[in-house]
């Protein structure tokens, strides 16, 4: 037997694939008033209510509880049930007249309920894959004793009884579960980074990280495609996508082909391959230019994803070097339509080179007048007690999702953007 809601919601009429009983209450907020009618609507859709004998007195705004009978995705005989009206104080925060409703009702009431659906699906989509693959989702701290070293990404710190930092990811924690016996871990973290702000930032965001053992970073690269496409599956977008900056289909049809970065920089920079992996560690900040201001605009105009692979090693972070060519490591970094979405490793496992890393790391971000953070000698000591071999991926969900919706905006998909707090 059916079992319904003592009272429905706006949506709940306009989207029902099952008989509903013959009169149902509904609660909503009302979004117009019209003559002997109104349409209440919640953050995923809008119903037209129309009542016996006229509209009561409601008012843009208001919140309202009526019962009526359904009627091809309206209301129809219905009655006022309850009001609530909600404060409307003459003056706002800021000295200016109040509007009817806030920022968040009237940016939910455009469409950002319907988003918020959708991301949910994509977290949906995400989870079902790796569950059929045989992950485990995990958890792990938001606040650590190190949020790494990385001198690209800041933290917030936390004042606590000891040093504490709120995630820039959850590596360091996910790579003592793998030391640990779990062999294949997901996690869908919230993660936070000082300083980043803009369409594709938010100082908070999701982060989706996952790792292999005994994997190689083909197989993440393999897992990698497959999330792309089932996510676009999931939001509607099929085996194309149309990107709001230029328009032009890129195929999402596997496999995606991959660049070597020097490939990749003598292809489009002008730098032959062995010198533009020497240029990284010569001049590492004209070689970001030319990735950013070369490189990066002609993957963006491909019809299809890239991986680009095989950094130069002094961008390894905590990759491991590639056996056979130790001048570049085992990094990967997808793009789709020009946005970089994740960043995966054949993950380094050895203890003595990973503090040594460290140690540069934390000597590199003081020479440049960046904070210094600890080192996680808990990470070392997984190392240490072994860890297996793996490889690991980080993906920027907001990214994925915003770009399958087709929107400009990581913010757009986001219940909070940081301009709302």
């Amino acid at each position: 037997m059916t079992r319904f809601p003592e009272t429905f919601a706006p949506s709940d009429i306009t989207s029902a694939g099952a008989p509903l009983p013959g009169r149902v209450r509904v609660g909503g907020r009302v979004l117009e008033v019209a003559e002997g009618a109104v349409v209440l609507g919640d953050a995923l859709g809008a119903l037209r209510v129309a009542f016996d004998g006229g509209a009561p007195a409601l008012e843009v705004g208001d919140l309202a509880v009526v019962v009526g009978v359904p009627a091809g995705g309206a209301l129809a005989a219905a009655r006022l049930a309850e009001r609530i009206a909600p404060r409307r104080p003459p003056r706002g925060r800021s000295g200016a007249a109040s509007p009817p409703s806030s920022e968040t009702e009237r940016a939910i009431h455009r469409g950002r309920g319907a988003a918020l659906a959708r991301r949910a699906a994509a977290f949906a989509a995400i989870r079902e894959l790796f569950a059929e693959r045989g992950f485990l989702e995990v958890e792990t701290p938001t606040l650590v004793p190190s949020p790494g070293l990385d001198l690209h990404l800041d933290a917030f710190a936390v004042e606590a009884a000891r040093p504490t930092f709120l995630i820039t990811s959850p590596e360091y924690q996910m790579k003592r579960l793998l030391s640990g016996g779990v062999a294949r871990c997901f996690q869908l973290a919230r993660c936070f980074r000082r300083g980043e702000l803009g369409d594709r930032h938010n100082p908070e965001f999701t982060m989706l990280e996952w790792y292999r053992a005994f994997a190689s970073v083909d197989e993440v690269m393999s897992d990698t495609e497959v999330i792309v496409q089932r996510v676009a599956a999931a939001l509607g977008a099929g085996d194309t996508l149309a990107p709001p900056a230029s328009g032009a289909r890129v195929s999402l049809r596997p496999p995606f082909p991959r660049i070597a970065v020097g490939d990749a920089f003598a292809r489009w920079a002008g730098v032959p391959a062995d010198d533009a992996i020497a240029l990284a560690s010569r001049d590492e900040e004209r070689f970001f230019r030319l990735l950013v201001d070369e490189v990066e605009p002609a993957i963006a105009a491909l019809p299809h994803p890239v991986f680009l692979v095989d950094f130069p090693a002094p961008l390894a972070s905590l990759a491991r070097l590639k056996p056979g060519d130790p001048r570049v490591c085992e990094r990967f970094e997808l793009y789709v339509a020009g946005v970089e979405l994740c960043n995966g490793f054949g993950e380094l496992t050895d203890p003595v080179e990973q503090r040594a890393r460290l140690a540069a790391d934390q000597a590199a971000r003081a020479a440049r007048g960046k904070p210094v953070y600890p080192i996680d000698e808990r990470f070392l000591d997984a190392l240490e007690e072994g860890m297996p071999p793996a490889a690991g991926n980080a993906l920027g969900v907001d990214r994925l999702v915003a770009l399958c919706l087709g929107a400009k905006a990581i913010g757009d998909v986001l219940a909070f953007p940081h301009g709302w707090l």
